[in-house]
């Protein structure tokens, strides 16, 4: 008998150096204390730390840790490299080239036998992935939900805004679960923190899913994130 193939998000952000990891993991945790089976995607991966003659993606780590250490860590993110850039010119500082069918068929791993995948992706919907595909290509092939984690800090609303009219805008049109606003620092100088979230939720139609204070490690209130995902196309 064929297993059916796991419900999905696709995490994407605003922009780089988001949360987006911080948030994910939050979700596989989350997703995991309600009983489900989480498998965890990260297609490439940059800005590796090297362990011996191993990459270490840590972000790969922290997904797989969230998860309950499920498959095989390498199958987590199976395309990493040590450059701070866009993953195929870390790849091209290597003297390589990062192989887009592997981006696709890398998800296979974590198809079945799981309730549900969460993939994250590298930077923003239109951070590029190669010389023609981007995170958007990606999410599109996937056919999953997407979350968009934005910084709850100024500017987020112009950000936020301009995430949700590109996946509108993309191909036939991204289909968004929500937006998760993400605290990125401990102090409330910023004064925009208190109205960010009324203001995105007055000027989108996907709805706010959840805000989360810097350094919490759980929703303040449960999400069914099972619900919001997608089977894949």
């Amino acid at each position: 008998m064929q297993t059916e193939p796991a419900r999905g998000l696709f995490i994407t952000g605003t922009n780089t150096e988001v949360g987006k990891t911080y948030v994910a993991a939050m979700i596989a945790r989350a997703a995991v204390a309600a009983g489900h089976r989480v498998g965890v995607y990260k297609p490439a991966a940059s800005g590796c730390r090297r362990e011996g003659d191993e990459l270490i993606a840590d972000d790969a780590v922290t997904l797989w840790e969230a998860a309950g250490r499920p498959g095989r860590l390498e199958d987590v993110s199976p395309q990493r490299y040590v450059a701070p850039l866009a993953p195929h010119l870390a790849a091209r500082a290597e003297g390589k080239e990062i192989d887009p069918e592997r981006l696709r068929t890398g998800l296979e791993a974590w198809r079945g036998g799981f309730d549900l995948v969460i993939v994250e992706g590298a930077g923003g919907l239109m951070s590029p992935m190669g010389d023609d595909d981007y995170n958007a290509t990606l999410a599109e092939e996937f056919g999953y939900p997407l979350i968009v984690v934005a910084p709850n800090e100024l500017g987020t609303i112009n950000q936020t805004l301009q995430t949700l009219i590109t996946a509108v805008a993309f191909g036939d049109g991204l289909e968004v679960a929500g937006v998760v606003l993400n605290g990125l620092r401990p102090d409330a100088s910023d004064e925009s923190q208190a109205s960010n979230r009324t203001e995105i939720e007055q000027r989108c139609v996907p709805p706010i899913l959840a805000s989360v204070d810097y350094g919490a490690t759980e929703f303040e209130a449960p999400v069914d994130w099972l619900a919001l995902a997608g089977r894949p196309t």
